[in-house]
């Protein structure tokens, strides 16, 4: 209803006024780094190619991690602004392109600032990039097919997040407040395996709902995971788990450093920076360090081991060697405190602990099996395929093809409406329950 040439504006009113009801007194801070970084880029436009423009590229990303360390890092328990780990990221790619020529420099203010606020995805991701949509923030078409394919989106991602991250994280935090004594084998891989599932259907779920929205409203946000629990090997994983962030680390950090151009040994430790910054990004804690290095020590292996090769072990040993990495991992992430830590990952490898299984681990398992199957179907692409088989089938039937067409229509808009059903009624039960990214 709004005329093409005010849309920019109400979007910016409307994801301050989004922003503003969860952190009112941070909208200024991110006006702030808005303006900032708005103008860097004009500086950097005008003096390219002279010293001026690197020097205004250097006080761009200075101030950008300088905020973002002074809130994360610096040790005085100021509450974390929302969102501030991504808007920052996504600030720095478009000064970083200005300098390297790749985009030109927005001189419209209200245009940049639709850029930084944008509400689908301002506070937990994707990391969008400023060349991915600056064509799409001068003049872009809202169709009715891109409208109704956003909604289907976006009530997808709302039923991986209420219906079923927030159920399988009563799990994770039942068997993460387990003393030693009650703690078993079998209780810390369910609570590990519980926590697996949480974060992916969480964090998927909110990106499915951010990249469903921005399509509403003709906006094409890039996808930020490929089913990563089908990953086999640690490489394949991080090319399929959130998938901006990697993107982003690699254009921007890993690449300028060297990359894999400059043999295999600097490649190696351009990988440790790289990780120990990825682990750093997501918070203080040394669990958060542990995390990255742990995927550095991983990655490196596979690159002295394998080389170049994307897939080198047979693919039911590559998927059973990166799930043990990845479910270990999960241990440093959502296990803050280093005596927890220990605790689970000796239990988990029969060392202490309450044995093998003991009556709350068959409880749990039996309480949660149905669900647990339920988010293994789920994180594998059957229920897509299978739909698209129908299709196909669908499609070489001239005789029953329309009819079955019809069917299948009618049965997917009945499951959405569905999921959309459930998902509004557990919301209205539940108490408030955010995203696990929105800490970062």
């Amino acid at each position: 209803m709004v005329p093409k040439r005010a849309r920019n504006l109400v979007l910016f009113l409307g994801s301050l006024i989004f922003y503003a009801w969860g952190e009112p007194v941070y909208v200024v801070l991110m006006l702030f780094s808005t303006l900032s970084d708005y103008i860097h880029g004009l500086l950097i436009a005008r003096y390219r190619g002279k010293r001026a423009a690197t020097c205004f590229l250097v006080s761009s990303v200075v101030i950008n991690l300088g905020l973002l360390g002074f809130f994360k890092y610096s040790g005085l328990n100021l509450p974390l602004p929302i969102g501030i780990s991504f808007y920052t990221f996504q600030t720095m790619s478009y000064t970083i392109d200005v300098y390297r020529g790749e985009v030109k420099a927005q001189r419209n203010i209200l245009d940049f600032g639709v850029f930084v606020t944008m509400f689908p995805q301002l506070i937990a991701g994707p990391i969008v990039k400023y060349k991915s949509v600056a064509e799409e923030l001068r003049t872009r078409h809202a169709s009715l097919e891109d409208m109704a394919a956003g909604a289907n989106r976006f009530v997808i991602g709302l039923g991986k997040k209420v219906l079923l991250a927030n159920n399988i994280g009563r799990l994770f935090v039942e068997a993460a407040g387990m003393a030693e004594g009650n703690l078993s084998l079998l209780t810390a891989w369910l609570g590990i395996l519980a926590y697996a599932f949480q974060i992916y259907f969480d964090f998927s779920g909110y990106s499915d709902m951010a990249i469903g929205l921005g399509r509403i409203m003709g906006f094409h946000f890039p996808e930020n995971f490929h089913y990563p629990y089908m990953a086999v090997s640690v490489t394949d994983f991080w090319r399929r788990w959130h998938m901006s962030l990697s993107s982003w680390f690699r254009e921007y950090v890993y690449i300028p450093l060297g990359g894999n151009r400059k043999g295999l040994g600097r490649q190696l430790v351009n990988i440790v920076i790289v990780w120990s910054l990825t682990g750093i990004w997501h918070g203080a804690g040394w669990n958060f360090l542990l995390w990255g290095m742990w995927f550095a020590l991983f990655l490196t292996l596979e690159k002295i081991i394998f080389g170049k090769k994307s897939v080198s072990l047979p693919k039911p040993a590559g998927w059973i060697y990166t799930m043990m990495v990845v479910l270990i991992s999960w241990c440093f992430f959502s296990l803050e405190e280093m005596d927890k830590i220990i605790l689970f990952l000796k239990t988990m490898f029969g060392i202490g602990g309450a044995g093998i299984a003991n009556q709350e681990a068959w409880y749990m398992l039996s309480n949660y099996a149905v669900l647990l199957v339920v988010l293994a179907i789920g994180a594998l692409p059957l229920g897509k395929k299978a739909v698209e088989w129908v299709k196909v089938r669908c499609s070489e039937d001239t005789k029953a093809g329309p009819a079955l067409s019809v069917c299948l229509g009618i049965a997917e808009k009945l499951f959405l409406v569905a999921v959309l059903l459930l998902s509004i009624a557990n919301i209205v039960d539940a108490s408030y329950n955010p995203f696990l990214y929105f800490r970062f």
